[in-house]
């Protein structure tokens, strides 16, 4: 398992710029009027960016992109580097005025953080680990316990300590040997997600000479205390394509390659099943999904193939006893579950049907214990999670309090027990961690993220709705506002939040930061576009390659259904998304620029013609099966009709915040560098376009957990400015 997860006490992932974290409420404050905004001293001129012509001919078409001199892969350009300077040095000379406010903002921001605060313990191979923040300090300390006493409580990991003298620092994965006794974990401290394996024993503090270098940041030990299995990446693409077996003491150089993924069009993942027994190398594009395998016990064996690849067919497994268990989409567009025995895992005839596919219902995940089956299913949106028991075949459904809400599986790395732990949000209600008696359905809340301050979860609505887009689909919409600064009146500022791709679900989550909005009378909604799945299979579907425009018309139509529906004032919407979801922002910058009165584009993937017929850039061959692979005509015309960055016209833009990491691995730096320098040259309004760029950090900004937030406070202050809110 990856005791990462562990450090994650809000029990959600922050993705693509969408914020999540623990952190409670100041007074309400009082919302003014957007005509008070603007009454800063003159700003200083914005930096022009020169152009440099540089002609693309594919298919007979001819482009000119007069900014591709901004590309610079060893981020050492010294024009380039002062360019980027510039942009800061303008943004913080516009944004002045607002400094004491972003200052402010900040200390709300962080003031909702529990300084002291720790994970609910959870048993791994008999001991119970966790993690704790202590006071200031940005990162956590692993710990682990012989039982729940803590009274031995031994400290395995101090982030804090391997984060000294580095402006970035990030840990990937952490994991224990089978005998408990060494440690091996992986760092990166460039923000470009390319980590170092260190090993330490954990008998005597001491650091073994092995050191891992250029790997994926996961790892996986064989079962005999010595072995370790990792992924090297490509130091180009950044592809993780190889999978090597380690020896303890050994040097790097002899480590054995067992496996080479020679189709760019995949991603390859490590793993270890929950019983310990079989280590699996993990096989994936957008499209196909699959296996290799090998025995825990005999590390030195050949990988084989725990069933044929085939196009278009996806499947992952848990084992127990000698069943393998297949979430699979064979046959079963939303998924459904099967079982086959270890030895005739290749033979798909022998797959036996346990949860059968039903075209109303997405299968999502299932955990596996002695006694019982326990599934997640999502209907219409709405996660439903019951429990199976083996013996009798009884259905229990878990329930919960909110009407719209998430909830998983969580730390449960053992088979043989009667508890299934479980994490749960909603918008109105913190992070929570629950262990659930499969035997009598008695649910207990083991922790709940404490929101320092005044927050009451009753002085808060959230609520679902569906909104029917411009073709007549459906699309929902979460909601959460504060009661008392909320009038159905049409008055409110909308904030309106999207992705959108990969099949990535936002989910309606709760966000102490959030309340800085919500308390200044601000409404958020999450747009659950197409291109996620949050209806199912289908949802993805019909928003990725040839449907991809799906995903920004179903955003504008929820904006203008919102203003419809008097959740928020026509002249005060702004929308928010991060790496995919700025291309959502891009895109509908250029459709519905009227639609909005300022944009956050964060890490924005907006030049994707160009990105996507780069082969040398990460994250572009494996990703055709969602975009498209503009090499062929029909793809490039489709995609080259949406890219924002191509898509730039002479017209009026909204207000327009970019941030972006100078080292990051997902979305280069100088596709927002170019946008923001074409937009500049483009636009015909004097509306503000700001790009900040974090000169240390990469794709997920700042590093640690207080520093963030200072992104978060510049982005609120900018929204804030706009609407006359000073304070």
């Amino acid at each position: 398992m990856n005791k990462l997860s562990l450090v994650l006490l809000t029990g959600t992932i922050t993705l693509a710029g969408c914020d999540s974290a623990n952190t409670a409420s100041q007074p309400a404050k009082t919302q003014a009027t957007p005509d008070k905004a603007m009454t800063q001293p003159t700003q200083p001129a914005a930096p022009v960016a020169k152009k440099s012509p540089h002609p693309m001919d594919i298919h007979g078409d001819k482009r000119i992109d007069d900014y591709y001199w901004m590309r610079d892969d060893k981020r050492e350009d010294k024009e380039i580097l002062a360019h980027l300077e510039a942009e800061n040095k303008y943004t913080k000379a516009v944004m002045a005025h607002t400094e004491q406010f972003q200052k402010e903002l900040y200390d709300e921001l962080i003031g909702r953080l529990k300084k002291d605060d720790s994970s609910v313990p959870a048993l791994e191979n008999g001991y119970w680990y966790s993690t704790r923040y202590e006071g200031d300090k940005e990162y956590p300390v692993f710990v682990r316990n012989k039982d729940k006493s803590k009274q031995k409580e031994e400290i395995i990991l101090d982030e804090n300590v391997l984060a000294e003298g580095h402006d970035y620092f990030a840990l990937s994965d952490i994991e224990v040997s089978p005998d408990n006794k060494l440690l091996a974990y992986s760092t990166d401290t460039l923000s470009r997600r390319i980590y170092t394996v260190e090993f330490k024993n954990l008998e005597t503090g001491e650091m073994l000479a092995d050191k891992l270098t250029g790997t994926d940041g996961g790892i996986v030990w064989a079962n005999d205390n010595q072995t370790v299995f990792y992924i090297k990446k490509d130091p180009q693409t950044l592809l993780g394509y190889q999978v090597y077996r380690h020896k303890l003491g050994t040097d790097q150089k002899d480590d054995v390659l067992v496996y080479e993924e020679k189709d760019t069009s995949f991603y390859t993942g490590i793993g270890k099943s929950k019983d310990r027994s079989t280590i699996s190398i993990y096989h994936s594009s957008t499209t196909t999904q699959g296996a290799s395998m090998i025995n825990a016990d005999t590390p030195d064996a050949e990988f084989k193939p725990f069933a044929p690849l085939e196009e278009n067919i996806e499947y992952a497994y848990g084992k127990l006893g000698d069943w393998f268990y297949i979430r699979t989409n064979w046959k079963a567009k939303n998924f459904r579950l099967m079982k086959v025995h270890k030895d005739h895992t290749a033979d798909r005839s022998k797959w036996e049907e346990v949860i059968a596919h039903n075209p109303d219902v997405y299968f999502q995940d299932f955990e596996l214990f002695e006694n019982y089956l326990v599934t997640k299913q999502k209907v219409r949106g709405q996660i439903q999670i019951k429990t199976i028991e083996w013996k009798t075949g009884k259905e229990t459904p878990v329930t919960f309090d909110d009407d719209v809400f998430v909830a998983g599986f969580s730390a449960n790395y053992e088979q043989n027990t009667d508890t299934l732990r479980l994490y749960y949000s909603s918008m109105t209600t913190p992070s929570s961690v629950y262990d659930y008696n499969l035997k009598t359905g008695e649910k207990t809340l083991r922790k709940r993220d404490e929101v320092i301050g005044d927050f009451k979860p009753e002085n808060y609505h959230s609520e679902r709705i569906f909104i029917k887009a411009s073709d007549g689909v459906e699309v929902p919409v979460s909601i959460v506002y504060r009661k008392d600064k909320f009038k159905k009146d049409g008055t409110n500022p909308i904030y309106q939040y999207g992705y959108g791709s990969y099949g990535v679900t936002i989910e309606p989550s709760f966000s102490a930061s959030r309340l800085s909005l919500l308390d200044r009378g601000v409404v958020y909604a999450i747009a659950h576009v197409r291109g996620s799945q949050m209806l199912g299979r289908p949802w993805y579907e019909n928003g990725k390659m040839f449907n991809k425009k799906n995903s920004f018309t179903d955003f504008v139509d929820v904006t203008k259904a919102l203003v419809e529906q008097k959740y928020g004032a026509k002249d005060k919407v702004f929308a928010v998304g991060g790496s995919a979801g700025g291309l959502l922002m891009g895109a509908i910058a250029n459709m519905a620029p009227k639609s909005y009165l300022g944009l956050a584009a964060h890490v924005p993937f907006v030049d994707v013609v160009t990105t996507m017929l780069d082969e040398s850039i990460p994250l572009t061959t494996n990703e055709y099966d969602e975009w498209g692979n503009p090499n062929n005509k029909d793809s490039y015309d489709y995609m080259l009709s949406y890219s924002p960055y191509d898509n730039v016209k002479k017209q009026d833009y909204p207000h327009i915040l970019v941030t972006t990491g100078l080292h990051d691995s997902q979305v280069q730096y100088f596709e927002p560098a170019k946008w923001v320098a074409k937009l500049r040259d483009f636009k015909t309004d004097d509306n503000r376009l700001l790009f900040d760029v974090n000169m240390e950090a990469g794709h997920g900004g700042a590093s640690g957990r207080f520093r963030r937030y200072k992104e978060q406070a510049l982005e609120y202050a900018f929204f804030f400015d706009l609407l006359g809110i000073k304070k």
